[in-house]
């Protein structure tokens, strides 16, 4: 008995589902050094299929930072909504912060390396960029609702959140240029909230 439309479709998305998942882990393991053969290995399936879900390259990496796009927009969101004191909400967004550098740092790079690439496209420039804006402003909320209760140090709140920035940047080029030094030392994120104690 042939299999319904239906059916089909959940086998293309299942499909499509698992060379996302192996481009991660590739990605993870080798950078953007890594090649459609590569991920086409990791996910059991012949390059000629993972091509006629993912036109090039390109296609691939541009697909995997919209999800991990709005993947990190809902959590801010969350993050904005969690009951406790600023100050808690702010040691969540800052460790989870680190967490999501400690364990996708390509995605930093990918995501520095699409905001300044003619190749992106500019929904995907634009969600990127509205990402950035929200954190930037959660982070300042946060900071501005931690002095208030005094559990966040009262300097200048746009200073904090550069100092803040600054701290999470610095660790992704760190991990691009020594890995090995980025995974020995990487930093608790009570290193950095303590920069914003009072």
């Amino acid at each position: 008995m042939p299999r319904t439309a239906q059916a089909n479709q959940r086998l293309r998305d299942a499909q499509r589902a698992k060379i996302l998942d192996a481009a991660r882990t590739v990605f993870a393991q080798q950078g953007l050094a890594a090649t459609m053969a590569d991920i086409a290995a990791a996910a059991h399936v012949s390059q000629g299929l993972a091509y006629r879900y993912f036109a090039n390259k390109q296609a691939l990496v541009n697909e995997l930072l919209e999800q991990a796009t709005q993947s990190r927009l809902a959590i801010l969101q969350r993050i904005r909504e969690l009951p406790g004191s600023p100050g808690k909400r702010l040691q969540v967004l800052v460790s989870k912060s680190l967490d999501n550098l400690h364990e996708h740092r390509e995605f930093y790079q990918l995501t520095v390396q699409a905001l300044h690439d003619a190749a992106t496209p500019d929904h995907l420039r634009d969600l990127l960029r509205q990402q950035a804006r929200t954190y930037h402003d959660v982070l300042r909320q946060l900071i501005i609702a931690g002095q208030a209760t005094g559990e966040v140090a009262t300097d200048d709140p746009d200073q904090l959140v550069l100092v803040i920035t600054a701290c999470l940047n610095g660790l992704s080029s760190l991990a691009m240029r020594n890995p090995a030094q980025f995974h020995e030392h990487f930093p608790e994120a009570g290193i950095i909230l303590r920069m914003l104690k009072p």
